[in-house]
């Protein structure tokens, strides 16, 4: 009797403790997905501003459209940063799997940030700026479109047996991805054409509306064809899509979405300044909201689930200690800085436009 009550007692521990850690690993899904959230916002509309640089002729007004990110460009990768270190350390066998998997759009993706800040910071100096025009828009569209394949090859499925990536240095590339990688371009450009839109004026503000156009609708044709496809593609998912509760969570989820599309369509057809911004992050959020709670409780599909991947308990512990007090932190400083550099620009000469560029606020 008494063996059997010490055993017992154990159970209960043992499940205590495994229930603690799914807690906690749950938490750090959530934290991660509300930090990756904040980086493609906020550099979405910034790398958004770079691809729409591409189709844009005139140089007076590429260099308004540059202007209009000076100040928030750098503090935006910040998030970027973190959340490569948190997924370092809240689930590292996801971040060693997924790192090996998708070495060719991560380095992409690097290479893109990397040219853009470069081209970012010459253009202001150099003599004749189309070539580091170029390069500013041709890294913002290499790293949009690295990205959106590297969530694409996650969201697909990576091939992984053991706890180990069985694949090659190119099993992220399908057909699936490369959709994927399309619609996440064309929503950082929809990003980036909605917020020119707050910030400019005249021809600019024009333009920009028009391209905000084009954009939502390849995004939301790329979005039509993932829905479709990921259910078919991983059986959990359509369980998760078509069953009680679930369904009654992610039903309100995806009208809610449509209808943030049809509102923002209808603000740009109105000529409408900050509403369509605004929809447009009703948008992102909601649809990164339903595809966080379809993947779940798997990080990569199939392969690591949330508990099974998270570090120690008391690892959990230490970093949401730590990288709590630091985002409040990040937070602040993000908002002061969009506070100070709210401003429209608009109607200047071309001398105002070039006091603008990084390197000559001071000249």
């Amino acid at each position: 009797m008494t063996g059997d009550y010490a055993g017992g007692a154990l159970s209960q521990v043992a499940d205590m403790v495994t229930d603690v850690h799914s807690f906690l690993a749950d938490i750090w899904y959530l934290l991660l997905g509300v930090i990756l959230m904040l980086y493609v916002i906020t550099d979405g509309f910034d790398l958004g501003v770079g691809v729409l640089s591409l189709f844009e002729r005139d140089e007076d007004r590429r260099t308004e459209m540059m202007a209009g990110m000076s100040g928030v460009r750098d503090a935006n990768e910040i998030w970027l940063v973190l959340f490569g270190g948190a997924l370092f350390g809240a689930f590292p066998v996801v971040y060693s799997v997924t790192l090996q998997a998708l070495t060719v759009p991560i380095g992409a993706m690097l290479l893109g940030l990397i040219l853009r800040s470069i081209a970012f910071e010459f253009r202001a100096r150099a003599r004749h700026k189309r070539i580091w025009t170029l390069l500013f828009g041709g890294g913002s569209l290499t790293a949009a479109l690295a990205q959106g394949c590297a969530l694409g090859a996650v969201i697909g499925g990576l091939p992984v047996a053991g706890g180990q990536f069985t694949g090659n240095l190119w099993s992220w590339l399908s057909p699936f991805s490369s959709v994927v990688a399309v619609g996440v371009a064309a929503g950082y450009a929809l990003l980036g054409g909605t917020y020119l839109i707050i910030k400019t004026r005249a021809g600019l503000q024009l333009s920009s509306r028009r391209r905000s156009r084009v954009a939502a609708w390849i995004m939301f044709s790329a979005a039509v064809f993932v829905s479709v496809a990921t259910p078919m593609s991983h059986e959990y998912v359509a369980n998760r899509w078509f069953s009680i509760p679930q369904l009654l969570f992610l039903a309100p989820l995806a009208a809610a979405a449509l209808g943030a599309f049809v509102m923002l369509m209808r603000a740009l057809e109105r000529g409408c300044e900050v509403s369509p911004f605004v929809w447009t992050l009703a948008i992102f959020v909601t649809s990164f909201v339903g595809l966080a709670d379809s993947l779940y409780p798997y990080l990569v599909p199939s392969a690591f689930t949330v508990a099974e991947a998270a570090s120690s308990s008391a690892t959990l512990v230490f970093m949401l200690v730590g990288i709590g007090m630091l985002i409040p932190v990040m937070l602040v400083y993000n908002g002061y800085q969009y506070l100070v550099f709210g401003g429209r620009i608009f109607q200047r000469t071309r001398n105002d436009l070039r006091r603008l560029e990084p390197g000559k606020e001071s000249e």
